[in-house]
């Protein structure tokens, strides 16, 4: 008979693959997406659907984590689990059948994308609690980065599918997730039960609300201060999004408030004062702003500038912009199952530690190589970042939930994702804003002089005033960014140039090289920022202390061997484990 813990760990998994397929597909079908509704992705309102979409889904999951979590920890994880699958199988059903067009399927797709949003913040606080319970201390790591594997592979997955599928209806790539999750839904309430300590309590409402209301706020804020205001280049300065800001900012003070002062709070501040709880919490928190907008920046350079140099026509350059960072997956993919097996050993810090270094480091290395670098060099240092933060996934979270005693894994597990999905959010408001920024300040002079170099002079006054995003979100897109700022000129102006102006501005190298001396100061910038915020994650991560197993973990560990003993800094006696039943 199969042990129980395999069972646990195939059903989450599952879910977390079908997820992370979710992800990706999305990103390499917007263009098809966009031409089945009939939407026009250069239109300026184009770009707040674009933001919505791909964020609006990671805001959703964000703010309702801890309170799943917290939900997990009274009602059951199980249960909560199997919500996930169901609600984020019916979203895809949605996605599947957007009835409208134009504006309305649009905003029909992100009301759809949001109900996905609530599924994944189901499966995602319940899966590390769900595997924490089920496995022994001492195979935690290896399970968590089994886990993370896979994740990881369906991200793979959903690249090489979207290419495939948004070629022939853009409807398929949300078809994908329903045989997924519609078999994730029954196996899991077939299979899965009920092992963790459940402590049965009241629901805290005020700081669920507070919670929730101030990191919707703050993340919606962060959206539409990407977007351009009154012709400025970000929103940043638009009082809407000021003041939304402000008083997010102001109920998460309140949030802490409350619950240092309820009887039951959503979330136990007190779990703080652990160390490898809080440490960990935090060097994740840094590891995940550190690479979530720069690893997009990566595939907005490869599209925009590296492929299309190479000869690599601008509708392909989405599918293969995926391809050439295979080899950041390929160093996941390795480093993932290993480390978290050594840190069930040795413990995390050393391999998160080092791991963040590593990361560290090849951001310094990315910063030096040239817009037109050699492959090989590129390859091998993305590759190193995979490793690096195959090295400190797995381990770290292994810690986090090793430390926390076991009728609190699942608002631990909520806030640790919490944590993360907010990283990377931000992390994409803030390189996003480097660079947009950097564009609309070097773009009009580069340029100017790529447009005279070609006898193009005339067009200097109307493309110099265009949004640096128009161009560069084309290209991302699959869209020729030449033809999309001629879509804007007159047509008396286009017929005004010769033949050959029209042919050297429409060939792949000339707009990458245009772009190149704008862009490439801003991505240097994001990954020297990415390398500080690696480099702080190390440190956290060193300052963690030994391996610590909580005391109330090990009492009721219900796969321990006998006669186990835990040892640590913050439990100077042995505690002894009796014996536990086995699935």
């Amino acid at each position: 008979m199969v042990q129980y813990k395999w069972i646990a760990l195939s059903n989450t998994s599952i879910g977390v693959m079908m997820a992370s397929i979710n992800s990706t597909i999305i990103m390499i079908s917007l263009p098809a997406i966009f031409k089945g509704i009939d939407i026009n992705p250069l239109a300026p309102q184009s770009f707040a659907y674009l933001l919505w979409i791909l964020m609006g889904y990671n805001i959703v999951t964000a703010t309702l984590l801890v309170t799943f979590g917290r939900l997990s920890d009274i009602y059951g994880r199980m249960r909560l689990f199997n919500y996930g699958f169901a609600v984020f199988t019916a979203g895809s059903i949605m996605l599947f059948l957007t009835p409208g067009k134009g504006n309305t399927a649009a905003l029909e797709l992100i009301s759809f994308r949001l109900i996905q949003g609530i599924g994944a913040a189901f499966l995602f606080s319940n899966s590390t609690a769900i595997l924490t319970d089920s496995f022994p201390y001492n195979e935690r790591g290896k399970a968590l980065g089994v886990n993370q594997v896979i994740g990881l592979s369906g991200s793979f997955l959903g690249l090489i599918l979207g290419g495939i599928l948004a070629t022939i209806n853009w409807r398929y790539v949300f078809l994908v997730s329903v045989p997924i999750g519609a078999f994730g839904t029954v196996w899991s309430f077939l299979k899965l039960r009920e092992t963790g300590s459940l402590k049965h309590d009241r629901i805290d409402i005020a700081g669920n609300s507070l919670f929730a209301a101030s990191l919707t706020l703050i993340l919606i804020a962060i959206t539409y201060g990407l977007m351009p205001y009154h012709g400025a280049p970000t929103g940043w300065s638009d009082p809407y999004v000021i003041s939304a800001l402000a008083i997010g900012f102001a109920m998460m003070i309140g949030f802490i408030f409350v619950e240092l002062h309820v009887s039951s709070p959503m979330f136990n501040l007190a779990l703080f004062k652990i160390r490898a709880f809080a440490l960990g919490n935090l060097s994740a928190l840094a590891s995940a702003i550190a690479r979530g907008g720069v690893m997009f920046m990566l595939i907005i350079f490869l599209q925009g500038i590296w492929l299309p140099i190479h000869g690599y026509s601008y509708s392909s350059v989405p599918f293969w912009a995926g391809v050439y960072m295979i080899p950041m997956t390929a160093g996941f993919l390795v480093m993932g199952p290993i480390s978290g097996t050594l840190s069930d050993r040795f413990g995390a810090r050393g391999l998160a530690t080092a791991g963040m270094a590593i990361v560290a480091v090849t951001f310094v290395l990315l910063a030096l190589l040239p817009f037109d670098f050699n492959y090989a060099e590129f390859a091998v240092l993305i590759f190193l970042m995979g490793i690096g933060n195959g090295m400190f996934a797995a381990p770290n979270t292994s810690s986090i939930m090793n430390s926390v005693p076991p009728e609190v894994r699942g608002v631990s597990s909520g806030m640790r994702s919490t944590l993360q999905n907010t990283g990377m959010t931000v992390s994409m408001g803030i390189f996003f804003t480097i660079v947009i920024v950097s564009l609309s300040i070097r773009m009009p002079s580069t340029l100017s002089s790529a447009l005279g170099s070609v006898g193009a002079g005339v067009l200097i006054p109307y493309l110099t005033k265009l949004p640096p995003t128009s161009a560069l979100f084309a290209a991302f897109l699959g869209y020729d960014p030449v033809h999309t700022m001629l879509s804007y000129l007159p047509p008396t102006l286009i017929s005004s140039l010769s033949s050959s102006t029209i042919a050297a501005m429409e060939s792949h190298t000339w707009f990458p090289y245009a772009l190149a001396p704008a862009l490439m100061g801003s991505l240097s910038v994001s990954f020297y920022i990415g390398a500080i915020l690696s480099a702080f994650a190390a440190v956290l991560s060193a300052l963690r202390g030994k391996r610590f197993i909580n005391p109330e973990a090990m009492k009721h560990a219900e796969f321990a061997d006998e006669n186990t003993t835990v040892k640590s800094e913050d439990a100077k006696t042995k505690i002894p484990v009796s014996p536990g039943k086995r699935a």
